[in-house]
């Protein structure tokens, strides 16, 4: 994924640099913007177009991996009622064999994003009440918000991360419906705040934390596995990026489990296929070592990603934003591999397995419990399998997605 970050954030972030925050040097491109070309073509229906939740950033920021549905001129589509190709947590949680669970209150699931979503608790509520969830809130003590310095006073608000804090909330809810949600609020999207942000909620005693966001890799990465990444104890997933063949950071930790995108294919609630989603990040690290665990022999350092699930906008989810996002509220239907990263970390949290697991080690020697993605590509790499599906291990979707809890 290229870097991208919302509108109005590029003076920010270099405010950040001048302060003497440390800053990730992320390598930005062009914006493509909700008013610029959409991804996807004319004649495959409502989910033919989508586009970047967040913008491009022109400096240091990070950007959320999570896409939007839109009309054929860029414009995101809304609606009172969730769209009807959209996948609600119901048919999300049989799909992968998670109708028999529903986690329990000892985890937490740690949701880190940037900026602050002032109706992220309400707007979680109307996801509930429409699916049939428990009720989470703050008065019941199954949800809490805090800064990245774990106190009241919040980040300004931005529209595009707030899209992407919804789905990220609804969708660990959705998945891990008696699980805690604890959503920790970056003061921007620099890599200083955004792993500050990681450890606070270690520190108030997240289980999992999902990272929708990410950004071109660096030789400073493993400074900050070291300071931001390295919970042993805790699962942290990371989504892999939404612009195809290339790795992104922190994805590319060794300490995390990175997470790529398929496209999920249903019938009805029932999981039929799945083919790697072809805008997914992958590849090979520039800098983070191989962990034990990747036996995989066309890369000598870590390679993207472990494991995958469903992200590709077109069979993308339901998610309820009253902050208005380029004019429009409501029901969106949403993907990228900003909605994979929390589905996984959630099914984690359904395991209940964190405390034991080493890092993102467990699913390589539990692949029995995973569905294994056979076809699809993200991009151009000789046939290679860091840019193909295939049987066994493969970039896009790494060791494949969940078929029940067991691989977690």
């Amino acid at each position: 994924m290229r870097i991208k970050v919302a509108a109005g954030v590029a003076l920010a972030a270099a405010l950040v640099l001048v302060a003497g925050a440390a800053a990730h040097p992320f390598d930005a491109s062009p914006d493509r913007g909700f008013g610029g070309p959409p991804h996807g073509g004319p004649g495959h229906g409502r989910g033919a177009w989508f586009t970047d939740v967040c913008d491009q950033a022109v400096f240091i920021e990070a950007a959320c991996s999570a896409e939007v549905v839109t009309d054929a001129n860029g414009s995101p589509l809304a609606s009172s009622s969730p769209p009807a190709t959209a996948l609600g947590p119901d048919k999300l949680r049989s799909a992968y064999g998670l109708t028999s669970f529903s986690g329990s209150s000892s985890q937490t699931i740690g949701i880190v994003d940037a900026y602050d979503d002032p109706n992220a608790e309400s707007d979680l509520g109307v996801f509930s009440r429409q699916y049939g969830l428990p009720s989470c809130t703050t008065a019941n003590g199954c949800f809490r918000k805090v800064s990245q310095t774990g106190t009241t006073r919040y980040p300004r608000s931005n529209s595009g991360w707030a899209l992407e804090i919804s789905l990220d909330i609804e969708t660990a809810h959705g998945i891990c419906p008696s699980c805690k949600i604890l959503l920790v609020e970056a003061s921007s999207a620099s890599m200083s705040s955004l792993g500050a942000s990681v450890n606070e909620a270690v520190k108030l005693g997240a289980t999992e934390v999902s990272n929708s966001y990410g950004g071109g890799e660096s030789s400073l990465d493993t400074s900050y596995d070291s300071a931001y990444f390295n919970h042993p104890g805790v699962a942290i997933t990371v989504s892999s990026g939404d612009s195809g063949y290339g790795v992104e950071y922190p994805a590319a930790s060794r300490y995390v489990t990175a997470v790529g995108g398929t496209t999920l294919n249903l019938s009805g609630s029932t999981y039929v296929s799945e083919t790697a989603w072809s805008s997914g990040g992958s590849g090979c690290s520039r800098y983070d070592a191989k962990p034990s665990w990747q036996t995989d022999a066309g890369c000598s350092r870590r390679t993207v990603a472990d494991v995958s699930a469903d992200a590709d906008p077109n069979t993308g989810a339901a998610v309820y934003d009253s902050v208005p996002y380029s004019g429009q509220s409501g029901w969106f239907q949403v993907g990228g591999t900003s909605l994979s990263s929390p589905l996984i970390a959630a099914v984690y949290a359904l395991a209940g397995n964190a405390a034991s697991v080493t890092y993102g080690s467990y699913p390589y020697s539990h692949t029995s419990s995973l569905h294994d993605v056979l076809s699809g590509s993200n991009g151009s790499c000789s046939g290679s399998y860091l840019c193909t599906a295939g049987s066994g291990y493969d970039g896009p979707t790494g060791l494949g997605s969940p078929n029940g809890v067991g691989g977690f």
